[in-house]
């Protein structure tokens, strides 16, 4: 997103078709971006993970799209939400449907597969979102969302520096969490 396209979304007058309309490229822009990351084989397209998305959004009571990186940062939380909650179906079913498994090594993040890092990820974000609420949500922004420090730092109304800081100390966080739950 340019500097331009941080204007007020025209919701006024529009209706949730004629937004979906404006915002579906970058919308489709940003799904693709985080689905590059994923397997090859992941299940979930970046076309299916928009629509559901926006039918989420839409759904929502409190929409408070007031700026354009707002409901970007709405779209992001929605994505991770969608990303979550396929990763731990698929790892659900993967794993023997309701039986419950124990684990009795947990291998690094070097060996897991892509949906079991989403799982790891979320799980720490969790614990993250307790200690230092501002931290992740600029993780939710830019791991889930595909937002970039710029984007990142309009939709929050903070500095660029800031959100780099947050955003390097969230890293070192979530990484030394990951790996003491691994270990």
């Amino acid at each position: 997103m340019s500097d331009q396209n941080v204007a007020l979304i025209p919701i006024d007058g529009s209706t949730p078709n004629e937004l979906f309309e404006l915002v579906y490229n970058e919308l489709r822009r940003l799904a693709g971006a985080r689905m590059a990351n994923e397997a090859g084989e992941h299940t979930l397209q970046p076309t299916a993970l928009v629509h559901e998305a926006w039918l989420r959004m839409v759904r929502d009571e409190d929409r408070n799209w007031e700026t354009r990186a707002g409901f970007f940062a709405a779209a992001s939380r929605a994505m991770r939400r969608i990303l979550v909650e396929h990763a731990r179906r698929k790892n659900r079913q993967k794993r023997g449907g309701s039986r419950r498994r124990m684990n009795l090594e947990i291998s690094e993040m070097a060996g897991v597969e892509p949906d079991e890092k989403i799982l790891m990820v979320e799980e720490a974000l969790t614990h993250l979102e307790r200690l230092h609420p501002d931290w992740a949500q600029i993780v939710v922004m830019k791991y889930f969302g595909g937002m970039t420090q710029p984007e990142i730092a309009a939709a929050l109304g903070m500095g660029e520096r800031s959100v780099r800081r947050y955003w390097t100390c969230a890293r070192v966080w979530l990484y030394d969490h990951i790996r003491s739950v691994a270990e």
